[in-house]
């Protein structure tokens, strides 16, 4: 039997094609679940984070905890109490699982977790490096938080991986169908000035450097996830609209307007973050897609 790995998190997008690649890899894979999964080669362990819930033989036989787990950024508008459900789904959901590992014998080597590039948030055209300090925004903030938690297995000995994710492109998920919808229909255009910088990665990318976070034990700490050349939101419209065969034609969606329908929130599509690659590419791993072209060929066809 090939090592195994637990995800958090694995019904959501991410956690399917990542299951799906490890299971062609050779690897066991378990999720930790709040309901039974549906596929046969997947175990899935329940669990409750609200109610400090968990299965204790999750962790049996486990090598690699992977942590995705976390309510969605963008699905609602963050009043107060949005805000702490976001933040705690994230940390206390790894904090129950660290528990177990403090109480039962284990084999569990490391643990890679996602983390965001909301971690630096709002800035500008500054190329941001692993080493720069978090923004003090509410994605800063939360980032922070998360990134924190996950660290607190270095008390248990374990080798933690954090991967400070950017956009990713998926052709049914995420942000990329939410872009394309309206550029299909003839109605797209950039956001706000549409020179705030997009970070982006293609969804096989993510995947890969997952695997590699696994399977390199020289990877330790924060690497962004994110290709070596971020776009501009007003660039990515356009990439996506050529590769649809679309015309843009509509001015951009003033700022303004998308800070009233959407408050706060409003900085996930306005932020500028631009990431730098140069950490994870000197680890010796590959991006199979690093210009936005090749990504969005492969996607569309």
């Amino acid at each position: 039997m090939g090592k195994k790995v637990l995800i958090t998190g694995g019904s959501g997008n991410v956690g399917r094609h990542l299951s799906q690649l490890l299971i062609q890899n050779g690897y066991e894979v378990a999720h930790l679940g709040r309901s039974l999964g549906k596929n046969p080669k997947i175990k899935t362990y329940l669990w409750d984070v609200n109610q400090r819930q968990i299965d204790e033989h999750c962790i049996d036989g486990v090598d690699f905890i992977v942590h995705l787990a976390g309510a969605g950024i963008a699905d609602s508008r963050w009043t107060e109490e949005r805000k702490k459900t976001i933040i705690e789904s994230r940390t206390e959901s790894i904090r129950l699982v660290y528990q177990l590992l403090k109480k039962h014998p284990h084999q569990v080597k490391a643990v890679i977790s996602a983390s965001a590039s909301g971690f630096y948030s709002e800035r500008g055209s500054e190329w941001m490096t692993e080493d720069d300090e978090p923004n003090s925004d509410f994605l800063g903030h939360c980032s922070v938080l998360w990134e924190q938690a996950v660290d607190e297995a270095l008390n248990l000995g374990l080798r933690i991986v954090k991967f400070r994710t950017g956009v990713i492109l998926d052709k049914n998920s995420g942000a990329l169908p939410k872009m394309a919808a309206p550029i299909k229909f003839g109605v797209g255009s950039p956001l706000g000035s549409g020179k705030q910088y997009v970070s982006w990665i293609h969804i096989d990318d993510v995947v890969n450097m997952y695997l590699k976070g696994i399977e390199d034990a020289n990877l330790s700490g924060a690497y962004n996830m994110s290709t070596p050349n971020p776009i501009t939101n007003a660039e990515l419209t356009h990439a996506i609209a050529e590769t649809l065969k679309k015309p843009l034609w509509l001015p951009n969606v003033p700022a303004f307007i998308l800070k009233l329908i959407f408050g706060e929130m409003s900085a996930v599509v306005l932020g500028s973050t631009r990431m730098e690659a140069k950490k994870i590419i000197a680890t010796g791993f590959q991006f199979k897609y690093p210009d936005i072209k090749s990504a969005l060929k492969n996607i569309y066809g």
